[in-house]
């Protein structure tokens, strides 16, 4: 144990030493007019933050990453805003900032919603169309989609590059530099940080690598940097999903006829690997039909696609029934709409990926999932739009090592999960929790992926920032707070 604390110690030591030697600069805020705004009760003002795109390289190109402020109209208001950053990584932020007029925090609180590095409304934005197009053309045509999906990686890396883009510098580190920058250069002692999945791990990020300016952190459904991700999402995609059927076949007041769902599920699923489906299908603004071909893979897909709608989860005992008895007609057009109606990963989503996540993924871990989940062996199912060979041909270096090392913090932490969420399970916030004395976890029973971030969760947010070291209090049987 003496042994772990002092190299632990050394490996924080260094990474503060890395921090301090980089090149200076100085960030700087330049006014712009506003992409969102917040309800016309509250003031919302609005800019850009101008900040090296690599900063290892500071006196090169420059980057602007926008936010909006929603004000309070409390004059008496605390001095520590609630600083939120979107999930993914790739969602865009700004559009948070539109729903602050029906949150608590605005009563007390300004509220920031910042653009991360590279997504859809910063400059550059690291938007691609290519890996989407791949895919609709590996659909319609019966393409290898793993091969085309390659050919879109490629093509889309050509392009940012062609346009000057430093790929290297859009990862979790330089994210959490920019969170720092912007509070200072907007001149805020003290944040209170809001982020969801992916910036749920950011946000521990910036507490790490800048202690002295964070008060308080709320993570919903959080992925902590240290967990190598493509290792376990197999598994929580199969933890959610059976949550969800043996919820139903416990529920003896409902006596749905589906039998037992749980071992009909597995033994179908297994039973249809290498096999071959068609379904006609007419894509919006053609007039032939295709032919498409699927696999288990796309059913897969659509069953993990369903687990992250609220709405929608008590569907998929019936789902699972109606796929086991080969009727994937109409989910396979869901499917497919979505396919065709939508895009692939963005660049910044590569990137960050790739360099935080896939770089220190270990593949013998991965392959052990297939082996204890037969049924999706031989699916060639990649939960995460974003995997191993697509990070070869991105060619981004990994993040620093100390990166990805948890650590022990005093500083409050509201931790937010739902049981049925097939990407970050509850074990994650259990993981927090363990190195963060001052946490408490909210258990959203029935819930899948954000729940915190929805209006049940709002009370819970409201009574955590007027005081964080206070056990907040459940009144609902099914959100337990432990």
């Amino acid at each position: 144990m003496k042994k772990f604390s002092i190299l632990t110690l050394v490996l924080f030591s260094l990474n503060g030493a890395f921090a301090q030697k980089r090149p200076a600069y100085t960030p700087k805020i330049e006014s712009c007019p506003c992409t969102f705004k917040a309800d016309s009760s509250l003031k919302t003002v609005c800019g850009y933050l101008i900040v090296p795109e690599n900063r290892n390289k500071p006196t090169g190109k420059t980057i602007k990453l926008p936010f909006a402020i929603a004000e309070s109209n409390n004059p008496n208001k605390k001095k520590d805003p609630v600083l939120f950053t979107g999930g993914g990584p790739g969602s865009s932020s700004l559009g948070f900032v539109q729903s602050a007029h029906h949150r608590s925090l605005i009563k007390d609180r300004d509220l920031i919603a910042f653009e991360q590095r590279g997504t859809h409304f910063a400059v550059p934005n690291l938007d691609c169309n290519e890996i989407g197009e791949a895919l609709k053309k590996a659909f319609r045509y019966n393409l290898p989609k793993d091969s085309m999906i390659l050919v879109g990686v490629k093509q889309c890396r050509a392009k940012l590059v062609a346009q000057g883009i430093d790929l290297s510098g859009y990862n979790t580190v330089e994210s959490a530099a920019d969170i720092e920058d912007l509070r200072k250069a907007l001149k805020i002692d003290s944040l209170n940080l809001f982020g969801i999945s992916y910036s749920g791990g950011l946000m521990p990020t910036v507490l790490k690598n800048y202690p002295s300016g964070i008060r308080s952190l709320i993570l919903d459904s959080p992925l902590p940097e240290f967990v190598n991700i493509d290792e376990e999402e197999l598994a929580n995609f199969n933890e959610a999903l059976i949550t969800v059927l043996t919820k139903y076949e416990a529920d003896t007041i409902a006596k749905l006829p589906y039998g037992k769902l749980k071992d009909n599920f597995k033994q179908y699923f297994t039973a249809i690997t290498g096999k071959d489906f068609t379904i006609k299908y007419l894509p919006k603004d053609t007039k032939d039909s295709l032919t498409i071909h699927y696999s288990q893979s796309e059913l897969i897909g659509y069953l993990e696609g369903t687990l992250f709608d609220f709405g929608r989860l008590k569907e998929i005992p019936f789902m699972v029934s109606e796929m086991i008895q080969g009727h994937h007609q109409v989910y396979m057009k869901e499917f497919l709409d979505g396919i065709f109606g939508g895009g692939g990963p963005s660049g910044m989503r590569l990137s960050v990926y790739c360099s935080d996540k896939m770089a220190f993924a270990r593949d013998i871990i991965i392959k052990q999932q297939y082996q204890l989940y037969p049924y999706m062996k031989g699916a060639n199912y990649y939960v995460n739009d974003v995997y191993r060979s697509m990070c070869d041909c991105w060619k981004v270096p990994p993040i620093a090592a100390e990166t990805k090392m948890p650590f022990y913090s005093k500083v409050p932490v509201l931790l937010g999960a739902g049981d049925t969420d097939p990407a970050t399970r509850p074990i994650y916030n259990d993981m927090f929790y363990h190195f963060m004395p001052n946490s408490q976890r909210v258990l959203f029973k029935g819930r899948s992926h954000g729940p915190l971030i929805r209006r049940e969760g709002d009370s819970f947010i409201n009574q955590f920032l007027n005081n964080p070291y206070k056990k907040v209090v459940s009144t609902d049987k099914d959100i337990i707070v432990y």
